[in-house]
């Protein structure tokens, strides 16, 4: 029999899940694909409510043994900085280019299971109840804008152009109709409704997105950072502690500028004489060093993680099950952010774990920065973590196993970089290269969201801007020249940390952790 804790555990996920459809999908529990979250105030509400009265029996709770103590802790935590969250009204302002109401309300449709006519009756279902998701955002975000809690014009016009992929009026077709274009093929499928109820959610889409110009714009902040107090709840929130922000600003600059010497030396092994930009034109230009079209790169994308996971398993450096040794590397949809990712296996293993390509649109993908990539989110990093604790219910809290921390998730995912390095997999100096500009690409966020959104300024000593205060332009200026990507993407990712405070600081803060816990236990 479970412990109390377990068992609170396992009752507060079935409450998300009612609470939450789309979360219900996202962990694979069954029962609620047909519905979409409520996103007006009084669906928060519910939601924090929840987390309240969750909290309050935690703390009534004995802990009986080690399991409970650390089930009980990582709930804590979890509840708290939810209830945190939600008191500084983060839930009024959820409009960001990532993670935000929008992304919620069109990713979970990626997970969908769509073979016969009855997985498209669910799916129609869903559709037909995308209308009112959206008049509940827009309900929250007017309820925002009378209590003074508005996130800024840069993402108000980032989310709206987003809106605009998904009505369809960037040149792709309109999400929920390119939905309903797939069940053509499958018999008994409900197509009249279908496309019926896409039309609905797009003429909703569209209306959203008139909505933020026409209304919410006027209300927006118009400066970036997000201020000290906001950002210490949301550091809480994705790093599951309290740190000393200060210290880690100065340590990402360090760990910034070591990193720095590091991808000049490596860049001098492919283009000898060559300047760092030099060398990443050649890589990014090179028509024998890239991967031509969408299947040849989801194939090879495959094929490195088959390959790592076959050697994690035949070297004994991990004991993987066999039930999660699968892990598919797909395409993303159009009109998303442009960084892959990852989610992860159904509650029931009936989903595999899955990474997710953004293409975007292009036909040619160079090489050399994809491999650590693919570590990263696949294996040994987001996935060997995540679906591993999908299969410890012996040990781990319903809410252990599906729930996920930014700093202790992302953080293993950027150690299992460092570690397939420490393997051999990245010898080749274009794809070392890779990974060092991965490595530089975090330690940079960690200085830019913590410089931008706490007033900090670029330090005295720099010969870059010194003593400057950041701007989202020298941010922009700072992340492309530590990032191995194109214009295109570092202005995605320079919206996604002005969006999404502290998120992207736990990547690095998070390896530091481990890596300090990888030296504790080699001295023990």
């Amino acid at each position: 029999m479970p412990s109390e804790i377990f068992a609170l555990s396992d009752a507060h996920i079935d409450k998300v899940a009612a609470l939450s459809p789309s979360s219900a999908t996202y962990l694979g529990i069954p029962g609620y694909d047909h519905l979409m979250n409520d996103f007006s105030p009084a669906g928060h509400e519910a939601r924090h409510q929840l987390n309240v009265d969750t909290l309050a029996t935690l703390n009534s709770l004995p802990v009986t043994n080690d399991d409970d103590r650390l089930a009980a802790g990582v709930m804590r935590e979890m509840l708290e900085a939810e209830i945190d969250s939600y008191e500084v009204g983060e839930h009024l302002r959820a409009i960001r280019v990532i993670a935000g109401d929008v992304e919620s309300a069109h990713g979970v449709f990626d997970l969908m299971r769509a073979d016969d006519k009855d997985d498209w009756a669910v799916i129609n279902e869903r559709i037909s109840n995308v209308a009112k998701a959206y008049a509940g955002m827009r309900e929250s975000w007017m309820l925002g804008i009378e209590r003074g809690v508005v996130t800024s014009q840069r993402q108000v016009f980032a989310v709206a152009e987003q809106l605009d992929a998904y009505a369809g009026k960037s040149g792709a077709p309109a999400f929920f109709r390119a939905v309903a274009d797939r069940a053509s093929a499958v018999a008994g499928a409900p197509m009249d409704d279908l496309r019926r109820n896409a039309e609905a959610a797009t003429a909703a889409i569209a209306e959203t997105a008139d909505f933020l110009r026409t209304t919410y714009l006027a209300a927006a902040r118009e400066s970036d950072g997000c201020g000290e107090e906001v950002h210490a709840v949301a550091r809480r929130q994705f790093l599951g502690a309290v740190i000393d922000p200060r210290e880690a600003y100065e340590w990402g600059w360090e760990e910034t500028m070591r990193l720095d010497e590091e991808i000049r030396k490596c860049g001098q092994l492919i283009a000898p004489g060559e300047s760092p930009a030099a060398v990443r034109h050649l890589l990014d230009t090179d028509p024998a060093r890239a991967v031509h079209g969408e299947e040849n790169l989801r194939n090879w994308l495959q094929e490195l993680m088959d390959e790592a996971m076959t050697f994690l398993i035949d070297g004994g450096h991990f004991n993987i099950d066999p039930r999660i040794r699968t892990v598919e590397a797909m395409i993303s949809p159009p009109g998303g952010a442009a960084a892959m990712y990852y989610t992860q296996p159904a509650e029931d293993l009936s989903r595999p774990g899955r990474t997710w390509y953004p293409a975007n649109g292009r036909a040619s993908f160079p090489r050399w920065g994809e491999p650590t990539t693919a570590y990263h989110e696949g294996v040994p990093g987001h996935h060997l973590q995540c679906a591993t604790a999908v299969l410890q219910k012996d040990r781990l809290s319903r809410m252990q196993r599906l729930f996920f921390n930014s700093g202790h998730g992302e953080g293993w995912a950027l150690y299992s970089e460092r570690l397939m390095d420490e393997f051999g997999f990245l010898e080749n100096p274009d794809f070392r290269l890779g990974y060092l500009y991965g490595q530089a690409l975090r330690a940079a966020r960690v200085v830019v969201d913590l410089g931008i959104h706490c007033g900090y300024a670029i330090p005295k000593s720099s010969k870059w801007h010194p003593g400057e205060k950041w701007t989202p332009e020298l941010m922009l200026e700072f992340v492309t020249e530590h990032s191995s990507s194109d214009d295109e993407f570092n202005r995605s990712e320079v919206d996604r940390y002005l969006g999404w405070p502290a998120q992207a600081i736990s990547y690095k803060l998070g390896e530091r952790v481990w890596l300090r816990l990888r030296d504790d236990a080699k001295q023990r």
